[in-house]
């Protein structure tokens, strides 16, 4: 346990995502010009906060353990994974929630239907993933 509380290369990723999350309520603030306390703890949105963490984790294990090592082939390969999910299965259940919601709000109109509404911001456009991994990347260049 002593070992993980003073495992730098874990709280450089850590401190990333508490970060971009930051930078995510920001971005929110001056594109809606509101103050929305929840952007901090939803997923979804510019940018990827889990694609800067990951990118920052692969970066982090390539400096120090080498680009060549296996370790990092496995965290790259992870991140990799992470990215094409935010973009690609969480955007699409995204969408689908969206659908559904309007669905529910028609059906509404007509007949009682107390369903509670569906997360639509889930996953990330191409650009937001791009983003985090910029950030994460170069976050992690500097913490280093």
């Amino acid at each position: 346990m002593n070992d993980l509380l003073h495992n730098p290369i874990l709280w450089k990723v850590i401190l990333v995502m508490i970060l971009v999350q930051v930078i995510k309520f920001v971005w929110h603030i001056l594109k809606k010009r509101k103050w929305d306390f929840r952007v901090l703890f939803r997923t979804g949105g510019m940018p990827s906060s889990h694609t800067a963490s990951v990118m920052a984790l692969s970066t982090l294990v390539g400096r120090h353990e080498g680009f060549d090592s296996s370790l990092f082939a496995v965290t790259m390969f992870f991140s990799l994974i992470v990215m094409y999910d935010a973009a690609g299965v969480r955007r699409a259940a995204g969408k689908q929630a969206a659908v559904i919601n309007k669905i529910i709000d028609e059906l509404k109109i007509e007949h009682k239907v107390g369903t509670k509404r569906l997360a639509e911001l889930l996953g990330h456009t191409p650009v937001e993933v791009l983003v985090g991994a910029i950030l994460g990347i170069g976050l992690a260049l500097i913490m280093d």
